[in-house]
C-alpha cells in the first residue's frame, strides 16, 4: 500500500511468467489480476533446482488499464515480468506500471495505490531448471 513495500512486491515478482490470457481486468470490481508463475526468491538462498509457485498479483482501485507491446487478442503470448512500480499523481492516486521483458507494459490508473500477491499452489521445480539471466 506504499511505494516501499511495492518495491518487495516487484522483487517477489520478477521473473514470473504468464500468458497474456492469464490477465483479467475486472472493470465493476475495479480489479485488475494477473495469475502469474512466480520464481521463488523470498528464501534468500537460491535452491537448485530453483522453484516456481502459482500465484495472483492483483491490482485493485482500477480506473483504467493501458498496455503497450501486449495485445489482448494474442492470448497465448507468454510474458516475462521484469517489475511493478507506481507513479504517484495528485492526493494519492498514480499509475502502476507492470514492465515486461520486450518491451511491453500494462500501465494501471489506480485511485490509490493497493496491490497483493498471494501464492495459490505449492512451489514445484522450474520446468527450465534456470534462474533467469539478466547478464548483471
Amino acid at each position: 500500500m506504499d511505494p516501499e513495500d511495492l518495491q518487495v512486491l516487484s522483487a517477489l515478482a520478477q521473473d514470473a511468467v504468464l500468458t497474456v490470457g492469464d490477465v483479467a481486468w475486472e472493470k465493476r470490481h475495479q480489479r485488475l489480476a494477473l495469475l502469474v508463475n512466480r520464481l521463488r526468491r523470498e528464501d534468500g538462498v537460491h535452491v537448485s533446482p530453483p522453484e516456481r509457485v502459482r500465484s495472483l498479483l492483483v491490482v485493485e482501485n482500477v480506473l483504467k488499464v493501458s498496455a503497450q507491446g501486449v495485445s489482448p487478442a494474442e492470448r497465448d503470448t507468454v510474458l516475462s515480468l521484469l517489475s511493478v512500480s507506481f507513479e504517484p499523481g495528485a492526493d494519492g492516486n498514480g499509475f502502476v506500471e507492470l514492465t515486461f521483458a520486450g518491451d511491453g507494459a500494462i500501465r494501471v490508473e489506480v485511485e490509490a495505490l493497493e496491490l497483493r500477491l498471494k501464492d495459490v499452489t505449492r512451489p514445484y521445480g522450474a520446468i527450465s531448471g534456470q534462474v533467469p539471466d539478466h547478464g548483471a
